[in-house]
């Protein structure tokens, strides 16, 4: 059985909740990537922005990114896998929650990110078609 451990990529900067919306686009901008885990103070998972994110609560409304603060673009509540989950249950949470990445956490740490690519190439062509329809669904 394959991990999401396994298959994540490791070690997930996070923007801050008392950092701004601008803080995050430098940050995503600096490592690379469309998202970036929300972390509060006391270092637990927030939630997740996307640049996606900060484009469509952000910068189309003609919100300030200086002065927005990244906290208050994490959602209700953070959809996670658990580093030691299977691939099939990657696939089954995104497929469920209709998104791209999620944290991967080991008890309360977040140890890394995993990705729909990172999915897509380690699991058979059948599923991964199945992956790539369930989020392509409206």
């Amino acid at each position: 059985m394959t991990t999401a451990r396994e298959i994540m990529s490791p070690g997930a900067d996070c923007v801050r909740t008392d950092q701004t919306a601008a803080d995050a686009a430098e940050l995503m901008t600096e490592l690379g990537v469309g998202a970036l885990p929300i972390c509060g103070k006391d270092n637990k998972l927030k939630g997740v922005v996307t640049d996606r994110d900060l484009v469509v609560k952000v910068l189309g409304p003609g919100r300030d990114p200086a002065t927005f603060p990244a906290g208050s673009l994490n959602q209700a509540e953070a959809v996670t896998i658990g580093a030691d989950d299977s691939t099939e249950e990657v696939l089954e949470t995104m497929s469920r929650h209709q998104v791209r990445r999620l944290p991967v956490i080991d008890g309360d740490q977040l140890v890394g990110m995993v990705a729909v690519a990172d999915v897509a190439r380690s699991l058979p062509h059948p599923e991964t078609g199945r992956l790539v329809e369930a989020l392509s669904a409206d």
